[in-house]
């Protein structure tokens, strides 16, 4: 299920935002970047509906995704 990022109350998605960014293996390039930037650009993509965040009731968890898994 897809969760409306702008109906997450605004601490709780940052810190949503600051744990998928600093999971092992996400890789932002050549150039070290900032858990500060990381979480600004995912900011970004959300806005841009580029990235969604959804709820799996199965795993009862929630995550981050691209949203191209969702369009096709």
């Amino acid at each position: 299920m897809i969760v409306p990022w702008q109906q997450i109350n605004t601490d709780t998605l940052h810190q949503l935002l600051e744990e998928f960014a600093s999971r092992d293996g996400t890789d932002y390039g050549a150039y070290e970047t900032s858990l500060a930037d990381k979480v600004s650009q995912l900011e970004i993509q959300l806005k841009q509906k580029r990235i969604l965040v959804v709820y799996s009731e199965l795993h009862e968890s929630i995550n981050i995704v691209p949203a191209e898994q969702f369009t096709k």
